[in-house]
């Protein structure tokens, strides 16, 4: 009875003296819940140039982070004009551009960049906080 009694007050010593027992909570809990993400679909597929007459294959899923759920109806709106712009990139990238690391990102960042200018002309304000692809498939 002793020992059962002891385990069970050293379980609750490990316990209560644990990290956990003292976390807080993040600190911008209340903005990431207005995080909103939007899928672009289907996934895009088109062709890049390889050596100068060959075409390769790349399909991309595409998920935009919009942290002002009201810019959702305009993205919704404005999807057309967004994948022709990420269709517009890629279909000018090089096959090292497509194929390494470094130039997936240069494409990422210069998609993201693209599609604001144009939602800023369109709508008077830029809506995307970050542009992901959530699948690179290239051939």
């Amino acid at each position: 009875m002793k020992k059962t009694v002891f385990v069970a007050s050293l379980l609750m010593a490990i316990t209560l003296l644990s990290p956990t027992a003292y976390a807080k909570p993040p600190p911008n809990s209340a903005t990431q819940s207005n995080i909103t993400y939007y899928t672009l679909a289907p996934d895009i597929t088109t062709n890049y140039i390889i050596d100068g007459n060959r075409l390769g294959y790349i399909r991309l899923q595409v998920d935009l982070m919009i942290t002002d759920n009201s810019q959702l109806i305009n993205i919704e709106h404005h999807a057309p004009l967004i994948r022709d712009t990420i269709i517009s990139i890629i279909s000018q990238q090089s096959e090292q551009q497509i194929k390494s690391l470094a130039g997936r990102e240069k494409i990422r960042q210069l998609s993201k960049q693209k599609i604001n200018q144009l939602l800023v002309a369109e709508t008077g304000q830029p809506a995307i906080n970050e542009l992901l692809f959530t699948k690179y498939l290239y051939q």
